[in-house]
């Protein structure tokens, strides 16, 4: 597994605030975060849906703040709140998971990469929104 790109954010709320919100991704969840699409199963904090064409499994591990999304071929994104003297810290990453044709991911992620920062402001946005706080991009 390789990280091939690292955002942070603060939110001016505590972490258990900011995880309660963050970590409710179940299709039709308060989470910026929250899949969409139709469920394939659904139990407990580990669940799969079918995404745009896409199975997406979603892991929430309450204890360590944090929400795993993972497709089927090369990505997984971890996103974990952590405490800050401001608040909180919700840090993002993508990995290359794929396990063949690895040089292949370079070309794929390109759109997933570029993407990212712009779409994780927004999720910033929506997160101070909801909790009613201060929240940008560090």
């Amino acid at each position: 597994m390789t990280e091939l790109l690292e955002l942070r954010e603060v939110v001016e709320a505590s972490p258990e605030r900011v995880a309660g919100l963050l970590l409710d991704v179940r299709p039709g969840g308060r989470s910026p975060l929250a899949v969409h699409g139709e469920p394939d199963s659904l139990e407990g904090d580990e669940f799969a849906v079918m995404q745009d064409g896409s199975k997406i499994t979603v892991s929430v591990d309450r204890v360590a703040r944090s929400v795993a999304e993972q497709g089927e071929w090369w990505y997984r994104g971890v996103t974990t709140v952590q405490p800050d003297p401001r608040g909180s810290q919700v840090v993002h990453q993508i990995f290359n998971i794929a396990t063949g044709q690895r040089w292949a991911v370079r070309f794929v992620s390109r759109g997933p990469l570029t993407a990212a920062p712009a779409k994780f402001a927004e999720h910033i946005a929506d997160l101070g929104r909801q909790l009613g706080c201060a929240a940008w991009v560090v």
